[in-house]
């Protein structure tokens, strides 16, 4: 079974400007192994990209709901025989979700008069399994793994663009170009989706190598938790010491797998 827990909390920033949480995050576990998950981060300077970004991560989470259900991807029977055969299936998913997530912006944006940019936002999805995962990446925040037997690994390295401050939305025009794809037939015991407000606390941007005592507590709190609580990550996302050290919204998305019946 999967434990799973997610918690966007607004930044200082936001609060002192008076604007919105621009994350958003959420997870369906399709049944007792699959579980699918998504976070976005709203361009700061898009007039609406919290709401763009709630509208990116639930579009996301539906269509793969609906491709497993008419069986394009069947993601909930025997896993496909290998990482390669994985990654032709993905490399064809993820775009089409691209698309679909781009429909649905695009309709909230001509029936409220919005331009399309005034919903920016990063995207990141994955799907997995306790005998493989599946991930995309559109812009920065990041996807941490921690397989059975080996060490805490971004899957990507996030997306910071050529200068600073920037990344790739998914209205972006080189959205699909950017795209990252991984797919990894291993067990995974552990996995945080993230959004980039937490990057500079928990990654070390010189070599990109997560910063492990960051994550310890987060997995030792689901492997101990059967239940876990929204509330505890939001305590553990508003703490002053974590707030002192970014002004960003954040985003945490947690998963274990846990062979013990719930």
């Amino acid at each position: 079974m999967w434990r799973t827990v997610c918690q966007s909390v607004i930044g200082r920033f936001h609060l002192e400007t008076g604007l919105p949480c621009q994350d958003y995050g959420a997870c369906q576990i399709l049944d007792s192994q699959v579980l699918i998950g998504a976070v976005a981060d709203g361009a700061g300077s898009a007039k609406h990209s919290d709401l763009g970004a709630q509208i990116a991560v639930e579009a996301a989470l539906d269509f793969l709901e609906t491709v497993n259900t008419n069986s394009e991807i069947d993601l909930v029977s025997e896993p496909l025989a290998t990482a390669e055969e994985l990654k032709k299936v993905f490399e064809q998913v993820y775009p089409k979700l691209v698309a679909f997530v781009l429909e649905k912006l695009q309709a909230e944006a001509e029936s409220n008069n919005y331009a399309l940019a005034d919903l920016a936002c990063t995207l990141l999805v994955f799907v997995v399994t306790p005998d493989w995962l599946a991930a995309m990446q559109i812009g920065d925040g990041f996807i941490l793994i921690k397989p059975v037997g080996d060490d805490y690994q971004l899957l990507f390295q996030p997306d910071k663009g050529e200068y600073i401050n920037e990344t790739t939305f998914i209205t972006s025009k080189n959205a699909l170009e950017e795209m990252q794809i991984k797919v990894l037939e291993k067990p995974v015991a552990f996995l945080c989706a993230a959004t980039d407000g937490v990057e500079s606390v928990s990654v070390n941007y010189r070599n990109w190598q997560p910063f492990s005592p960051f994550f310890k507590p987060l997995e030792l709190y689901l492997q101990d938790t059967e239940h876990p609580l929204d509330k505890d990550l939001k305590e553990f996302l508003e703490r002053e010491e974590l707030n002192a050290r970014t002004t960003d919204d954040k985003t945490l998305l947690l998963a274990l797998w846990s062979d013990q019946g719930d």
